[in-house]
């Protein structure tokens, strides 16, 4: 059984429709992108499959006693109200400390538990995200636009490390973002949204459907000469 079967689904706020029609599913250990224009539905879509907000039609299956960590788009953090990382990881709950430990060290979080959290950079506040998600032990991460406002050295760690998680826990990824080429080259799954499923499949299947193109424009054009150069490449890289 996959572990989120999305059928049919409209989210309404008020007299705004905001999702119609989304299908999607979910299987155990892919890496699932969801991808689409400012307004799009993305995060709506992430909400509605955690419960934080109400369908209006249609239904979301989760598989019995499937664990999620999510991670919002934007936290806010108050100057005014202190938090150490290290509070902030306790509030995913009682875990061995064993487990605590692997996950600090994995994320690259255990030297940071003493600072602020306001205090911390980008790709910093993104690993602790992702720590806390993961003291959750979940089957599923959930996340939205992990990579916003990080630089490119910042964002390749931060797949990579997304990609390692994945190997050695087996847990599925479901993801928004905007950088087309990392999607194409990292995703088993992707998703084209526009208040819709405007197309969805294997990255190579998206990357040749109109509406794709249509959305996206030259920006598609470009992330798929990025994927064929990279590609073309692999076979001649030593590490």
């Amino acid at each position: 059984m996959a572990l989120v079967t999305v059928e049919g689904v409209e989210v309404r706020v008020g007299n705004k429709r905001l999702l119609h029609d989304v299908d999607l599913r979910i299987e155990a250990g892919e890496i699932v992108t969801v991808i689409g224009p400012n307004g799009a539905g993305k995060s709506t879509l992430l909400k509605a499959i955690i419960g934080a907000i109400p369908i209006s039609a249609g239904r979301i299956d989760k598989r019995a006693g499937m664990r999620i960590g999510y991670t919002p788009q934007k936290i806010h953090l108050e100057k005014t109200m202190p938090i150490s990382v290290a509070r902030f990881l306790s509030l995913a709950g009682r875990l061995p400390k064993g487990a605590r430990a692997d996950v600090l060290e994995k994320t690259d979080v255990a030297r940071l538990r003493a600072a602020q959290m306001a205090d911390l950079s980008g790709g910093e506040l993104q690993r602790v995200l992702l720590a806390r998600a993961l003291l959750r032990r979940p089957d599923l991460l959930i996340l939205d636009e992990p990579t916003q406002g990080l630089d490119q050295p910042a964002e390749a760690r931060f797949y990579r490390l997304l990609a390692e998680v994945r190997k050695e826990t087996g847990a599925a990824v479901l993801m928004v973002s905007h950088d087309l080429h990392v999607v194409m080259a990292q995703s088993d799954k992707v998703v084209c949204l526009n208040g819709h499923v405007c197309c969805s499949g294997a990255p190579a299947q998206v990357s040749a459907d109109p509406s794709y193109k249509e959305l996206f424009g030259a920006r598609a054009e470009l992330a798929l000469y990025e994927h064929r150069h990279d590609h073309s490449h692999e076979g001649h890289t030593h590490d």
